[in-house]
Formats: structure tokens, sequence, C-alpha cells
């Protein structure tokens, strides 16, 4: 199950291993990115060649550099290094590594540092198993997942350890893991000469998304792929990379980070009226595979909470978008889900029906429960009269305007205060109207009592 090897990860991996795990760094001079986290000086980089980096869990996306940082870390430390998955290791084998780990301390005093690969595919009972490992220092344990920890591994694990976030690689650093791939005759592709055209290099860099692993497999089925002239040279061009990669694949988990980040970014950007950025967002998902049920929940959402009244049509293309996906299917639905996307991106703003119904709730939540008047109460069934209910009601349609100033509800305040955008103007002056017309008749009428 050891990743690395049986000591401490110095053996090489074999020749026939693939590209990614033959250029994996032997040191800190050959580790590319993350230098927010491992960078000359930094707190982490000084701990790790102290050999006091403690228990992490290093958490970032395919690519960007889990692995290859633990096995720097690997010979670095003085301590016995085992490197295991969670897709392939079990309770028992953590027992036996634990009560192995425990031994070699007595005997030697040589501490252990596990490196747990996938640790989020171990449920919570296999994680409970570290917790006391972890905290009387048996075992000092190295994470490594792509699933965010806080959602995903025990609150008590977590807070053992330290979370390094590791970020996608820039382009920077994927140009220099390649060249330097090229140049390497023992490990990498140098006792081939292969000349990479720029614009070869360049379609490497966008498609890999900052997953180095990804770019080092394109660099390597299209070196190996294509055939040399005659004077021995590969030469390796755009097309050769484009038909190694065929077609990206977008970072994207259904039920993670990429997913909720992803409906986030594309739910602010409706609000903050960016058409395009939301238009990236909707394609992330749409070719990620996203449900797009899902999208069209979101889209009709923000309508609502967003646009409101000020725009109320908003609401309408929203809701026919999302009967159009089920009725016409993807990839047509992708029409009317962009159609709507741009109509709820551009649509004035607001957001005046939430703040009302979350005071209104809120009322009805932390104060006395308001009786419903009497002459509103039901009167349509036999014996309602007996009760008084319906007596005293006033018919709005028989007044002037088809206003009529009766209570509607004991000690009434007001939750809806519209906004001045977009049709929502309008309802704010019709307001003023009917409030005006029903503060005049009350002046009448005490006139006339008087």
């Amino acid at each position: 199950m050891d990743l690395f090897g049986d000591e401490r990860a110095e053996h090489e991996p074999p020749a026939y291993a693939p590209l990614a795990a033959r250029m994996r760094p032997q040191s800190f001079d050959e580790f590319v990115g993350q230098t927010h986290l491992v960078g000359p000086g930094t707190l982490l980089r000084r701990a790790i060649e102290a050999d006091r980096v403690g228990s992490v869990i290093l958490y970032g996306p395919p690519g960007s550099g889990k692995t290859a940082l633990a096995h720097v870390i690997a010979t670095v430390t003085e301590s016995r290094f085992v490197a295991i998955s969670a897709v392939t290791s079990n309770v028992a084998a953590l027992k036996q590594l634990a009560a192995d780990a425990a031994n070699r301390v007595r005997q030697s005093g040589r501490r252990t540092t596990l490196f747990l690969d996938e640790i989020h595919r171990f449920n919570k009972a296999q994680q409970d198993v570290l917790l006391p490992l972890v905290e009387q220092g048996v075992l000092t344990l190295i994470g490594a997942t792509t699933y965010n920890p806080f959602f995903y591994l025990n609150a008590a694990l977590v807070s053992r350890s330290k979370i390094l976030p590791l970020r996608p690689l820039d382009d920077e650093a994927i140009r220099t893991i390649v060249r330097r791939t090229l140049a390497d005759p023992e490990r990498g592709l140098g006792r081939v000469r292969i000349e990479l055209a720029d614009e070869a290099l360049e379609h490497i860099i966008a498609v890999s998304d900052g997953d180095a692993r990804k770019a080092l497999n394109a660099l390597e089925i299209a070196s190996l792929s294509t055939l040399p002239r005659a004077d021995g040279t590969v030469v390796v061009g755009r097309a050769a990379i484009e038909e190694s990669i065929q077609r990206k694949a977008v970072v994207y988990d259904r039920d993670g980070d990429q997913h909720y980040d992803t409906a986030s970014a594309f739910i602010k950007s409706m609000r903050g009226s960016d058409p395009d950025a939301a238009l990236y967002w909707l394609a992330k998902m749409l070719e990620a595979g996203e449900d797009p049920r899902f999208i069209a929940r979101r889209i009709v959402i923000a309508a609502a909470e967003d646009v409101g009244n000020a725009d109320p049509h908003a609401l309408g293309v929203a809701t026919a978008a999302f009967q159009a996906v089920d009725f016409v299917g993807m990839p047509e639905a992708q029409i009317p889900l962009a159609q709507a996307v741009i109509y709820v991106a551009t649509a004035p703003k607001s957001n005046s029906a939430v703040v009302a119904i979350n005071k209104a709730r809120e009322a009805v939540r932390d104060e006395k429960t308001r009786e419903v008047p009497v002459h509103l109460r039901d009167a349509s069934y036999a014996g309602a009269k007996q009760l008084g209910h319906g007596e005293g009601y006033q018919y709005a349609h028989e007044f002037e305007g088809h206003i009529v100033e009766q209570e509607y509800v004991p000690n009434g305040e007001r939750f809806y205060v519209p906004s001045d955008q977009g049709y929502e103007r309008r309802i704010a002056e019709r307001l003023e109207v009917w409030r005006a017309a029903l503060a005049a008749r009350r002046v009448k009428q005490a006139e006339g009592e008087r």
C-alpha cells in the first residue's frame, strides 16, 4: 500500500511509470508553485526543513502538487515515512500501522509520518481511528484531498491539523514544468530530441487548467505518438497536443466545492448585472454535465430574490426556462437557459420581496400571534354569522379607487418597502397615491363628524 516505497520514498519510480510520476520533485529546488505555502522563508517550508511540520491536510484541485509536496517532505523528514491511499486502505491496516509506529517509537525513538492520499474517502468511523494516533503523537498525519476538509472530515481531526489550501498552478508554473521535463534526460524526455511548438505549449497550458499531471500526460502521449523526422527529432505541434487531449475536462465536482462555488459565482453574477460573467458560469456548469434543472432552479430563485417586482416579467421568463428544460431537453435547452440568464442579469434589481417576507416571518416568530380580525374571517359556512364572522367587512370594489380603509391585520406595520428600481417605482407611486387618498378620506370624515 506504500505509494513511495518501503523506506522514506528513497526509490525512484520505475522507468515504465507515467511521466508525471517520474517527474515528481525530489526537493524544494524542484518543487514548482504554491509559493504562498512553501516559498523561500515561509513558515511551512521552515517547519518542513526543520522536520517539525506537524499534522497537516493538503487541500487543493488535482495536479496542484499535493502528492508532490508529500514526496518532498518524505525526502526531508528523519521519521519513518509511510504513504497509503484511503481508496485501498481500511481500519485494520490503520491499526496495524499504528501498532508498528508505537513499537518503533519504543524501540528506536523514531517517529512515523503517514501520508494518507484521498483522505476524504475514509468514512467518519475510519477517521475516528486517526484521532488518538494524531493526539498522542504516534503518527504525524499528512492528508491529501481534493474535497473541502471542513465538509468531509471530522471536525475533531480538522482542529488537530493545519489546513493548507493549494491553488491551481499558474501558467508560468506549468510552462516551467513542461520545459524542465523536456530537458531532463533521466526522468523526463531529455534523451529524445523534442521540439515543442510554442503554440502547442500554450495549448497545453490553456487546457491543463493548472493541473501539472494533465499537462505532462498530454505531453507524454503527444511525444510518444509522433513519428520522428529523418534526423531523429520529434516535432510536436498543436495538432498533436489537441489530439492527445481530445477534449478539455472541466474541473468540477457535482457535490463538492466546484459545484457550490460555481453556482455561487453564477448567482452573484446575475445579481451583479453582469450577463457575460453569468453566461460563462452557465457554460462551465453545462460543459461539466451539471443537471440543467438545478441551473434552472437557481435562475428562478434569482428572478424572485434579486429582480422581484423591479421587473415582474423576470420570474415568468425564468419559470418558462425551467419548464423548457424538461420539455425540450439538452442540448437545445441551453438556449432558453441562456435567454433567462441574460434577462435576469440585465433586469433592474430589487430585493424588497426578500426583505419583506423576512420581516413578516420575524414578526410571526418573535411577537404575540395576532388574531384574524372578525370582519375578515370566513363567513361562508352555516353558523358563521352567529359568531359575527364577516360583520362590518367593506368590499373594496364598492369604493372609489377600489380601496377602502379597514383593519387587515392588528397593529399593522409596513413590511414591504418598494425600491426606486424599474417597475417597482410605479408600485411605490401607486401606494403613495392610495395612502394619500385614504388620508384625505379620513380628514373629510372627521370634518363631517364635527
